[in-house]
Formats: C-alpha cells, structure tokens, sequence
C-alpha cells in the first residue's frame, strides 16, 4: 500500500512541476534570452572604467568598401556566374586600370594589379585578388572573382 501511495505522490508532484513550467514558459524563455552586454559611455559623459580607443579595422575585407559607409555606400549587389555579374554592371561603366589611386571621402583606394588596399585613418583593409573596379556616372563598381563564383557591389559616393 505504501508503495501506491509514494507513486501516486510522484506522479502527482511531476504534474504540478510540468504544468508550472508550462505556465511559465515564457517567463523561462525570457529569462534564457537576457544577456548582459557592456555599453560605452556617451561622448561628454564621464567615466572612470570608458571605453578604450577603438582597435582600428585591419586584414583581408572582400567587402571593404561596404564597411566604410563614410565614403562610399552599398547600392546593389550581384552574384554568380563571370557573365551574369557583367551583365549588372552599371550602364556604360568603364573600368579603371591600375595602377590607380581613387579617393571618396576621406578614403583612398589604391588598386594595385588585381587587388586594392583601402585606407581610411587608421584603418587598412586589403581587398584580396581578383578584383577589378569600374566608373559609371556617379557610382563605382567592383567585380571580385573567387573560385566559388562572381559578386559584383555598387557604390555611390556618400553625402556629406
């Protein structure tokens, strides 16, 4: 007898604990969800622990240009084969030969054979072969040949 009484006091305690955790399941998920994640001080404010000077952007950056937004942004963007990226360049686009220096911005790009080196402060990005840059009105252009395919960006100079 006392051995029904202990698995009908299980079964009922197992009950109660899987419908509370049904009942507040969101409240579990949510506290799951929050992380805690440490924010900078403002400009002006003052601080005894701030924020140290920003770790400048270095290496490889197929998509340099789009991480600068300062002095160029991202219009477009294509990819796939050789052919189809072509055939997305802007219209009467024409590429530019290296060597060449373009500047946008407080940015320079310097293409140098089939690679470029972006600059912008501090920050030197290399945008790593095959890559070839083309001008349009007002836009410019890159294609970048890797061996899983094509991708072609499009850029407009920003406005300051």
């Amino acid at each position: 007898m006392l051995r029904y009484l202990l698995l009908s006091t299980v079964i009922v305690i197992g009950t109660a604990v899987l419908v509370t955790a049904w009942v507040n399941r969101d409240l579990i998920r949510i506290k799951i969800a929050a992380v805690y994640a440490r924010v900078p001080a403002k400009a002006g404010a003052s601080s005894a622990v701030g924020p140290g000077p920003v770790a400048a952007l270095r290496g490889d950056a197929p998509w340099a240009l789009s991480a600068l937004p300062e002095c160029l942004r991202q219009t477009s963007e294509s990819a796939g084969s050789p052919a189809y990226v072509r055939a997305h360049l802007p219209p009467n686009a024409v590429q530019v030969v290296p060597p060449a220096t373009l500047v946008y911005g407080d940015c320079t790009i310097t293409i140098a054979g089939d690679e470029a080196y972006v600059r912008r402060g501090a920050d030197r990005l290399r945008i790593p072969p095959r890559v070839r840059f083309y001008r349009a009105a007002g836009l410019l252009a890159l294609i970048r040949e890797a061996p899983t395919g094509s991708q072609l960006r499009v850029y407009e100079p920003a406005r300051h």
